[in-house]
């Protein structure tokens, strides 16, 4: 017997795309009964903003075959047989290690990549054709245990502060968990490394000015109850949930762009599957203009460098990185201590 399938049309800036939905019913988020058809239509209600956020970047794809409850995995280089509008790019891992990975162009490629159960989308901070040079400084704003997605909101709104005052554009938008993701546009003329010194010198200067509410300790024994500036979230390969992704929580949360205005009353939990396309409709994307003026980060890096010339160096990059220069011991400091 024929399995159960259904066919969605997609329209896209070439057209409409006919894309296929197999086990349009298996269910993918199974306390509000969200099934793999209703996340492929959540991509099409979505598919412009969507787009705008994560397209022409290279993209990692969280795919859960039976489900959030089950066991994931990361795909990232197109399976054989994808339709001919699905395109890849080749791009360099930490290791030195090329390979090619996947780009959305259009929501189509989304909503294809709903039929193979991915439900996270995790997208570069570069753009598909000069992967090596992010054109965004992305800050992961990480509540520590203790602390909840309302103790990241003042610290949020002093970063957007700090940003401002080196010339950068702060936008905000929900984890679609705890925490707050904050992005500024930045012109592609640096490398992943300087990035990631920027995005240190951002967060020693806000856990400088709020010290009982933020720390940039990697090692999780010293954060205490505070928010974490995860720096390392700058590192070349490292990703967080995109703009308008669902995430794999039982809600069907979705990381959703915000404004300024709207932070100090936001409920991040009321930003789902099943109600983000229709605020969309009514509020409009707040991120839609955030590439017109992309700043310039020659300010932050004059910072890092003023750190270290006060003594403050390199911090720990993520255990299956290669030893970086100035890089401290990866030894978690208690072991250390007793050693």
């Amino acid at each position: 017997m024929a399995s159960e399938a259904t066919t969605l049309t997609v329209p896209g800036p070439d057209g409409d795309r006919e894309v296929r939905i197999s086990s349009p019913s298996r269910v993918l988020f199974p306390d509000p009964g969200i099934t793999k058809l209703d996340l492929a239509e959540y991509l099409v209600a979505v598919g412009e903003p969507f787009v705008r956020a994560n397209g022409d970047r290279p993209v990692s794809l969280q795919r859960f075959g039976s489900g959030i409850d089950g066991e994931s995995f990361f795909s990232k280089n197109p399976p054989k047989g994808a339709p001919g509008y699905v395109r890849d790019v080749t791009v360099t891992y930490p290791s030195g290690r090329s390979h090619p990975q996947l780009v959305i162009d259009e929501p189509a490629v989304a909503v294809w990549a709903a039929q193979m159960n991915t439900v996270v989308f995790h997208p570069w901070a570069s753009r598909a054709e000069d992967s090596d040079h992010p054109d965004q400084l992305r800050i992961d704003l990480d509540p520590q245990p203790g602390t909840d997605f309302h103790d990241t909101v003042p610290v949020a709104h002093e970063l957007r502060t700090v940003l401002a005052e080196v010339g950068l554009t702060a936008w905000i938008k929900t984890s679609g968990n705890r925490g707050l993701h904050v992005f500024a546009p930045i012109r592609p003329e640096h490398e992943f490394l300087d990035v990631r010194h920027a995005v240190i010198a951002a967060a020693r200067e806000l856990e400088r000015r709020m010290p009982d509410r933020v720390t940039t300790a990697w090692w999780k024994e010293e954060r205490g109850q505070r928010v974490f500036v995860d720096f390392n979230q700058a590192n070349r390969d490292r990703t967080m949930a995109g703009a308008y992704s669902p995430r794999a929580l039982a809600h069907a949360s979705v990381s959703t762009p915000i404004t300024w205005d709207e932070l100090d009353g936001a409920d991040p939990t009321t930003f789902t599957v099943r109600t983000v396309p229709e605020r969309l409709s009514t509020v409009g994307d707040p991120w839609e203009t955030m590439h017109e003026e992309p700043g310039d980060l020659a300010p932050l890096l004059a910072w890092w460098d003023r750190d270290l010339a006060d003594g403050l160096g390199e911090l720990p990059f993520p255990p299956d990185f290669p030893k970086m220069p100035g890089e401290p011991p990866r030894v978690q400091p208690s072991r250390a201590k007793k050693s």
